[in-house]
């Protein structure tokens, strides 16, 4: 599989998740996880904690590597991105909501990003997100229809 171009991180903090919705497509007007692309001489962990300090302000040295999101971008081929977590204590104070250059940050608690009602999440998202807490590491390929998810195939790596 050729390398990705992009990352995404989801920030964890107890039973929430911080959120970016984001303000530029893709996944314009939906809440997802931070990241971006990768530059030329990066790896994907370089990457992310760079994307993270860039859009959050945080600083972190390391982050949990859990898998990668790909789907068929037509033309392009596959596509996707590495999948990242960072867990953090539950008393770490990182007030919100936050207006950055990219969107609005906020936490989400888990309950709300999993309910099946919420059309305000990346719908990809809750297909992969309960699985994506496990500690395993896996693929996540999602196969999408005229821009609607149609399902996620979830493999081992």
């Amino acid at each position: 599989m050729k390398k990705l171009k992009y990352t995404i991180c989801f920030i964890k903090r107890g039973e929430e998740v911080l959120l970016l919705n984001r303000e530029k497509p893709s996944w314009m007007g939906s809440w997802n996880g931070v990241g971006g692309k990768l530059k030329e001489s990066e790896t994907p962990e370089e990457c992310i904690v760079r994307e993270i300090h860039e859009e959050t302000g945080m600083k972190f040295e390391d982050v949990d590597y859990k898998g990668m999101v790909t789907w068929d971008d037509g033309d392009k081929g596959i596509e996707g991105m590495y999948l990242f977590m960072k867990e953090i204590p539950a008393q770490y104070d990182y007030p919100v909501p936050i207006k950055t250059r990219e969107g609005i940050l906020d936490w989400k608690k888990i309950s709300w990003i999993m309910d099946p009602e919420n059309t305000g999440i990346a719908s990809n998202i809750p297909k992969y997100f309960n699985t994506m807490l496990s500690e395993k590491i896996f693929r996540y390929h999602c196969v999408f229809e005229n821009n609607i998810l149609i399902r996620v195939i979830i493999n081992n790596i």
